[in-house]
């Protein structure tokens, strides 16, 4: 006798805890600071990266030339 009535707590338990899990994964997206994202007038633009990337990478294969000629 008891058996049907566990059956009916499932069946709403199941979907309330489903709804809730949803429900709270909403709100953590919502809260994120949408503000802090740098305007694209202020970043330096891609060829600026690109360049400034390379620049580092000569000065280390430098370095690197630099230390093996040393050895």
């Amino acid at each position: 006798m008891a058996l049907p009535s566990v059956w009916s707590a499932v069946r709403v338990v199941i979907p309330f805890t489903l709804l809730l899990g949803l429900l709270s994964m909403r709100l953590v997206g919502a809260s994120q600071d949408s503000g802090s994202v740098i305007p694209a007038e202020s970043r330096p633009c891609v060829d600026c990266h690109a360049f400034e990337f390379m620049q580092r990478a000569l000065q280390d294969l430098k370095k690197t030339a630099y230390n093996l000629d040393t050895r």
